[in-house]
């Protein structure tokens, strides 16, 4: 179980479409069950061709489940992070600039890529109501195994197990 898990997520300012469009992660989340990605960085291989396609393609079934809302974040500039929403056609997932790390630091999910700077490390969580439920991280902070929406499909049911 990680750290994280049954923790209130941080209230950082995020940017969505623009620079000056300045999002409260929790806000999009509050009263509302949904799943949050951490990618490497926008337009990163594993980030492009799986990580956040993945979720894309399952959006409907997942909203089946009863999810409200997907958002990914990613440590770039808001820029670069709509252009790969654009190029990744994912019009349903909120696309969130991250671009100093505060919201990566807050919540301890920094890494440091020797070829890339500061980013993330990847992973998913399902988030309800602004707490943490569960955490999918990669255990070398880059592959496309454990937070992967297949992965973390095969554990929805612990989300909804009694008490959670």
């Amino acid at each position: 179980m990680s750290s994280l898990e049954g923790s209130i997520l941080p209230s950082t300012w995020l940017y969505e479409k623009t620079q000056d469009n300045k999002v409260k992660l929790t806000d999009l989340f509050n009263n509302k069950k949904g799943i949050l990605l951490g990618v490497t960085g926008a337009f990163t291989p594993g980030c492009t061709n799986k990580h956040l396609p993945g979720f894309v393609n399952k959006f409907d079934e997942l909203r089946s489940k009863g999810f409200d809302t997907i958002v990914c974040v990613t440590v770039n500039d808001v820029f670069t992070a709509e252009a790969w929403k654009k190029q990744c056609a994912a019009n349903n997932v909120h696309v969130l600039a991250d671009p100093h790390a505060d919201f990566t630091k807050a919540i301890k999910m920094e890494n440091n890529v020797p070829t890339l700077g500061l980013r993330s490390k990847r992973y998913a969580m399902i988030i309800e109501n602004n707490v943490i439920k569960k955490v999918f991280e990669e255990p070398d902070g880059m592959g496309v195994t454990v937070s992967s929406v297949e992965n973390v499909m095969k554990h929805l049911d612990f989300d909804e197990a009694p008490g959670m």
